[in-house]
């Protein structure tokens, strides 16, 4: 049974963030009472519940010793609800972060509890988190798959097309204009799949399926180090699980599995 001590329900699912970056323990997300953990509860804030238990967040700058932190990506093995309230915690911290003075006057802005949003001092405006919409695409040709590799990505890893919505665009347009614009090819039947909260520091993941129309890959070297078409039964190491990356490459082996094996019959 869950009991209230301080005011604060508990036990609790604890988010102690800087960035995007939280406080684990033994690389998983600290449960139980904030006396156990020495965590400031009047400080806590409640961003949601995971299977009726509270999930608080605290920000790292408001406690008084300093614990390491690791990424948000430790935690993609988590149920999808709960990686969710996670990266909505993540996203509240920076929000306080980098929301500091009004945009609209330049006044002072504090975190208005009820709202949880940035509300400024002078001009009472409130400020809700920036989400920053973002396209993610995988690109089928028969059995093979268009993946590449970021600038950005280490290992080797290879991942499928991603990039931020524009002003004045649809989401379909946005998907053939970031594959064109990195690879050179163009695509139709362009689908939606789904969505993911990314908290790095703030986006939203729109994901999609395409098919190749027509074009040789010629990748953007100042965003990708390669870009190629792999066959789905021989893919390179590819982004994780958990991610909606690894989700559209995983789809895209299905359909190519299922349309092979209709082929036979």
């Amino acid at each position: 049974m869950l009991k209230k001590s301080d005011g604060i329900i508990s036990p609790a699912y604890w988010c102690v963030v800087a960035g995007s970056e939280l406080w684990l323990l033994d690389g998983e997300l600290p449960f139980g009472s904030a006396a156990e953990f020495s965590l400031p509860a009047s400080l806590a804030i409640k961003v949601g519940e995971y299977e009726g238990v509270p999930l608080m967040w605290i920000n790292d700058a408001e406690l008084d010793d300093r614990r390491a932190l690791t990424s948000l990506r430790e935690l993609l093995h988590l149920p999808d609800s709960l990686f969710c309230l996670v990266s909505k915690a993540v996203q509240y911290g920076h929000m306080t972060q980098t929301m500091r003075f009004c945009p609209q006057c330049g006044g002072r802005a504090h975190l208005n509890h009820n709202q949880l949003a940035m509300q400024c001092q002078d001009c009472r405006t409130l400020h809700y988190p920036r989400i920053f919409p973002c396209i993610i695409v995988a690109v089928r040709k028969g059995d093979e798959i268009l993946l590449a590799q970021h600038q950005r990505h280490a290992g080797g890893m290879y991942t499928v097309i991603a990039g931020f919505l524009e002003v004045g665009e649809t989401l379909e347009t946005c998907v053939a204009r970031e594959i064109f614009e990195e690879t050179g090819i163009k695509v139709n039947n362009i689908r939606y799949v789904g969505s993911q909260p990314w908290a790095f520091p703030s986006s939203m993941m729109m994901a999609f399926l395409a098919d190749y129309e027509s074009g040789d890959v010629k990748p953007d070297y100042r965003e990708l180090k390669d870009a190629q078409w792999f066959d789905t039964t021989t893919l390179p190491l590819v982004a994780p699980k958990g991610t909606i990356a690894r989700a559209l490459i995983e789809e895209t082996v299905t359909q190519v599995s299922i349309d092979k094996n209709t082929a036979r019959k």
